[in-house]
């Protein structure tokens, strides 16, 4: 696959077109090991080598990262509603096109996918999917066993929408682990409305088996491993 140099170094979030023009003209990029005065070359990203400002830049034609979302910043990429999950990045990995892969509300926290692969995000996110997430609660007031019954078997929702049976584990009286296949709007907060209850308290854990990272603090990030990579995309084969 050929690309353009320009295009090679926008894609990385590691600078603009204007800018890989001016470091080009000002011999700042070396393909090959060859200084070159135009960042308009095409190139072989998997087999050319690209050096940008002394570094060599590594290819990724998708990013996958791993965010433990803080309270208070939203799962979007426009800022027009406050703080985005993206605005915790670094300043050239939000130029990379990143966007989260699916949302929590803006007072939930824990894991998020943030990534630049369509087509996965679209395949992950689709109900017909049954891609499961854990999320870890705090009630208002105790659930009881008709409650958990309720939640296993399916429970309707407000505005008419009915919610798949979850996968309920009781940690204490208000305190509970809820696995869904389905991601709907503020879909734990309005299961457990349906049974008079109020979530005080909403962290998601797990996303498609891959279990939330415990050493990133609130609003840290990392990329996702091989492994983790690997089974994110093997749920799309």
């Amino acid at each position: 696959m050929k690309m353009r140099i320009d295009k090679l170094l926008t894609s990385m979030g590691l600078a603009t077109r204007t800018e890989a023009a001016k470091a080009a003209r000002q011999g700042l990029i070396r393909l090959n090991g060859k200084v070159i005065s135009k960042a308009d070359e095409k190139i072989d990203p998997e087999i050319d080598s690209v050096e940008y400002l002394g570094k060599k830049v590594e290819y990724k034609k998708y990013v996958y990262i791993m965010m433990n979302k803080p309270s208070g910043v939203v799962s979007s990429t426009d800022g027009k509603d406050g703080d985005t999950v993206i605005s915790l990045l670094p300043d050239e990995l939000q130029r990379c096109g990143l966007f989260p892969c699916g949302r929590l509300d803006k007072d939930t926290v824990g894991l998020l996918i943030v990534t630049n692969d369509g087509s996965t995000a679209h395949y992950l996110l689709s109900p017909k999917r049954h891609v499961s997430k854990i999320y870890h609660l705090k009630t208002l007031c105790p659930v009881t066993q008709n409650d958990i019954d309720i939640l296993q078997s399916g429970v309707k929702l407000d505005h008419g929408d009915i919610a798949r049976p979850a996968k309920v584990e009781v940690i204490n009286e208000n305190e509970l682990n809820i696995t869904i296949v389905e991601g709907m709007y503020h879909q734990i907060k309005r299961m457990l409305e349906a049974v008079n209850n109020k979530v005080i308290f909403l962290e998601r854990i797990e996303f498609g088996t891959i279990p939330l990272d415990r050493s990133l603090e609130r609003g840290q990030w990392r990329y996702l491993t091989k492994e983790e990579t690997d089974i994110l995309l093997n749920q799309t084969r």
